[in-house]
């Protein structure tokens, strides 16, 4: 055994039929085509691999999309269901479960396999890799990683649910695939959009900026994991909602409080941009069960001095008022068909703003993912894995046994120092009290604040 994964297994799983089926990926889709997603998922014990296998690949019948292969056609990305499979890779390293948690969010973690996006868009490259981690310890690692430009969260979600009830002999949930989503989009989406979009064309100096930024991301940003019980979050919530006058949500105090903690930490007194992506699925009327990237943006101005219940009552009071004022997805559509296909690749989303400190949280939570189960197993941690350092992005996503909130969030390296630090932790933990009870993880996982 060694502490470096040593390959012990690989094979590749397919559905057995080939519907042919061919997408036509939207403008949405396409301004997501160099992105991968990686997630893990630990559960406390060994996982039979060939059960695994044979649920994966009645899942991928079901959702044939994962199984398939981009093209590049002209201008127009496309996805053809053509069952060339999914790779499923199984590792044996030497260590712990709790030890593996510790490096989820490190760069080289190597518990995933990031699928490459960019080679994927011409074709030949899998748009779904699977690594099953073995620790010596005991347990099992799955690590996934899906092409972002084939579907959001909820499409991955929708897999892994058809996933868990295949291994478990349940029936499988319905999937329904777009064969143009831009088309759907233009039957659905409001006459009259909110008039903003949430993309940008940067000129020259902003370009070699951001570009710099992402060549200096392993080394300028750090990644840190900080977990807040429910007893916690709901203090937070009772003390939030009495000074606002109003209901909030978990999900709604957490990022004020985050944000806020952030920019205490920051010494930052101006106002900024909070980026709060959203899945639009049931704004428009769409099914849960649609695979693709239906998601809008909402944006907030926030200045420190308002404080933390402010901001998470105007992020409330934004959601419910999500569908009037703030579904930009027929701007979206209209500005980046206005430049083209062929400048997609130029786009950024206003949310990728380093250099004036734009947050962007996006909440994972609520998708069910602690409710999936191999072999009677349930996940007992859950978290995103690190693809690339970029600076003031965050994940939020249940804790440990599904408990409380988990966040993974990106900083420049100082202000990462100063949050894991005395200060940072006083700060970030203002609401825990030290009688609460914490799952044992919790305090085992040393790297989670």
């Amino acid at each position: 055994m060694s502490v470096w994964p040593q390959l012990r297994e690989s094979r590749v799983v397919r559905a057995g039929r080939a519907p042919g089926t061919v997408l036509r990926c939207g403008l949405m889709d396409t301004m997501l085509a160099d992105l991968s997603v990686s997630v893990v998922f630990f559960f406390e014990q060994a996982l039979d691999e060939d059960r695994l296998a044979a649920g994966l690949a009645l899942a991928l019948e079901r959702v044939p999309v994962f199984a398939g292969r981009l093209r590049t056609v002209g201008d127009v990305l496309e996805v053809v269901c053509d069952d060339a499979g999914v790779p499923l890779d199984g590792y044996e390293v030497d260590g712990t479960l709790v030890e593996a948690m510790g490096r989820v969010a490190s760069v080289g973690a190597q518990l995933v396999d990031p699928v490459d996006a960019p080679a994927a868009r011409v074709g030949g490259v899998p748009l779904l890799t699977v690594r099953v981690t073995r620790p010596s310890g005991g347990g099992t690692v799955l690590g996934c990683s899906w092409h972002h430009a084939i579907g959001d969260l909820q499409s991955f979600a929708l897999l892994m649910r058809a996933w868990s009830a295949a291994v478990e002999g349940e029936e499988l949930p319905e999937a329904e695939l777009v064969e143009d989503q831009d088309a759907l989009l233009d039957k659905v989406l409001p006459g009259v959009d909110c008039g903003r979009t949430g993309f940008r064309l940067p000129d020259t100096a902003e370009a070699a900026l951001l570009a710099r930024e992402v060549a200096i991301g392993p080394r300028a940003n750090r990644t840190v994991q900080m977990y807040l019980g429910d007893a916690e979050l709901a203090r937070m919530r009772e003390e939030f909602e009495e000074a606002v006058g109003r209901r909030l949500s978990s999900g709604d105090v957490f990022c004020a409080h985050l944000v806020s903690v952030l920019r205490e930490l920051d010494n930052d007194p101006e106002t900024r941009m909070l980026t709060v992506p959203v899945n639009a699925r049931r704004t428009l009327g769409l099914p849960a069960s649609l695979v693709g990237n239906l998601l809008s943006d909402i944006h907030l101005p926030y200045a420190p001095q308002d404080g933390p219940a402010a901001l998470a009552a105007g992020l409330r009071e934004a959601l419910e008022g999500f569908a009037d004022d703030h579904l930009n997805m027929r701007a979206n559509l209209g500005f980046l068909e206005a430049i083209g296909r062929s400048r997609l690749r130029d786009c950024v989303p206003l949310g990728f703003d380093p250099e004036r400190r734009r947050f962007s949280f996006s909440n994972w939570s609520r998708f069910g993912l602690y409710e999936l189960r191999f072999q009677g197993q349930r996940p007992v941690f859950f978290s995103p894995a690190a693809n690339y350092p970029l600076p003031w992005v965050s994940w939020t996503v249940e804790g440990f046994h599904g408990t409380g909130l988990l966040s993974t969030v990106v900083l420049p390296a100082r202000l990462a120092a100063r949050l894991r630090g005395a200060e940072g932790r006083a700060l970030l933990h203002r609401f825990r009290d030290p009688a609460d009870a914490l799952p044992a993880l919790a305090a085992a996982v040393s790297k989670v604040i």
